[in-house]
């Protein structure tokens, strides 16, 4: 990937989308285009197609998407469904029209399934039943892999599937309703501390266990698979006869969310004890993903 070669970024605001944009341009990539939602509508089809018709990027990352927790999930599953099938889609389409050289298409573990072997490898794709609390995303996710796949078969495109893991990092947001775990304890016993309040109320049992991972080094993933000579970047385009082209980007290690939630309340200063309410859905009991293949192609986080 040459430095004077145009990448464009969707999704530039969000937690991964930013990340990438300093990653780029602090790695010497000059010509890194981005759009706000006012100036391109991403589901608008052919404001799209306009779009890629004139800027003609050479590379694509494909952050871009409706994001949220298990609470955001259950309350807006038509949107989450309807908004990310129709930006993947606009976007891939697009592309290929425009002679795009790359695309990486940015998903999330959400896309394997709950009882999913641990780790997960990149081959257990559709071999169970889906998360119901972030399923309307998880399809979604899912459905743009397998259009990089389709795309990549009929019409001969280099498109690859990232699927990160959890976020963290400059830029995430924090409102409650839309937050995922992290942001959401952060602000919890942020607000605890400063009323004095005694308790605090988290969803769940606490046992299920999650990996992190730092945006900045989720986007200097991305950014170093997108610049794999040929040789180490098809293969990722075609891992076997029934696999997808799909890479797993995470640090190797997870924790539970009850030792999240004490590390977030010591570093906070929070002095309120935690109730756990079991009443409210914990999500996947585990989603540790395999990340040897990445490892393999020489690249380790820094952070983690």
């Amino acid at each position: 990937m040459a430095r004077g070669a145009k990448v464009y970024v969707a999704g530039h605001r969000g937690l991964l989308g930013s990340a990438l944009v300093r990653g780029l341009r602090a790695a010497g990539f000059e010509n890194v285009v981005t759009r706000a939602h006012a100036e391109l509508d991403l589901g608008d089809a052919e404001a799209v197609r306009d779009f890629f018709a004139r800027e003609r990027p050479a590379y694509v990352f494909l952050a871009a998407a409706k994001v949220g927790g298990i609470l955001a999930n259950a309350t807006y599953p038509a949107d989450f469904l309807r908004e990310n099938l129709s930006i993947e889609t606009h976007v891939i389409d697009a592309a290929y029209r425009a002679g795009v050289q790359r695309l990486l298409f940015l998903g999330s573990s959400c896309i394997y399934p709950r009882d999913c072997p641990q780790p997960m490898q990149e081959e257990s794709l559709l071999s169970g039943p889906l998360e119901p609390t972030n399923r309307p995303y998880a399809i979604a996710k899912i459905a743009g892999i397998e259009l990089c796949w389709a795309y990549n078969r009929q019409h001969g495109t280099r498109y690859l599937a990232v699927m990160p893991a959890n976020l963290y990092g400059p830029g995430d947001h924090y409102d409650l309703e839309t937050s995922h775990v992290l942001p959401a304890l952060i602000r919890k016993m942020h607000e605890a501390r400063e009323q004095g309040d005694r308790e605090v109320v988290l969803w769940g049992s606490g046992t299920p266990r999650r990996e992190f991972l730092y945006s900045d080094d989720a986007a200097a993933a991305c950014v170093f698979v997108m610049g794999l000579p040929d040789e180490s970047f098809d293969p990722l385009l075609c891992p076997g006869p029934a696999v997808p082209p799909l890479l797993n980007i995470g640090c190797g290690e997870d924790l539970t969310i009850r030792e999240l939630a004490d590390l977030v309340r010591s570093v906070v200063g929070c002095r309120a004890e935690i109730r756990w309410d079991t009443g409210k859905p914990d999500g996947t009991p585990r989603k540790l993903l395999d990340v040897s293949r990445l490892q393999a192609l020489g690249w380790r986080p820094r952070i983690g």
